[in-house]
């Protein structure tokens, strides 16, 4: 543990769930805002909820979010996320292929477009694990550990 960490005893550890969502070479991202990584480019995603598998949580979110529908889901990586200190998540995340369906807004107090994007010409400004999502989807990796900004730069 890096001895600028000071644990707060009330902070627990949070699970989340990502999707890469393929079409036709591209990946479904939409933009973020009202929460943390606003303006950054994410994939359908969020928080596991308690008594739901992974697999459940990603559908679930998949619907509340955007609405499409979905085939071949599989597991595509885990990554121990601290970049947005003092949140912590670990994030299960899952790939599938677009199967039907029109993307939609239907969270407008949490993104404001959806679009696809061409996988080897993302946004810059990509959310959390969604770049380890696309080196774990092309190179077959599946374990990413991202660290606090802070401790990134002490040990570079």
């Amino acid at each position: 543990m890096p001895a600028t960490h000071k644990p707060n005893q009330d902070a627990r550890v949070k699970v989340g769930v990502g999707l890469l969502l393929l079409k036709d070479g591209k990946v479904l991202l939409g933009k973020r805002k009202g929460s943390h990584g606003s303006g950054e480019y994410a994939g359908i995603g969020g928080h596991l909820e308690y008594g739901e598998t992974c697999e459940q949580a990603i559908l679930r979110e998949t619907a509340e979010e955007c609405g499409v529908q979905v085939r071949n889901l599989r597991f595509l990586c885990v990554s121990d996320l601290l970049t947005y200190w003092p949140k912590h998540y670990v994030d299960v995340g899952f790939v599938a292929d677009w199967a039907a369906g029109d993307p939609q807004v239907l969270e407008p107090h949490k993104l404001e477009s959806w679009g696809w994007y061409n996988v080897d010409d993302l946004p810059g400004n990509l959310f959390g694990a969604v770049a380890q999502y696309v080196e774990a989807y092309q190179a077959g990796i599946s374990f990413f550990s991202m660290p606090r900004p802070e401790d990134a730069a002490a040990v570079a």
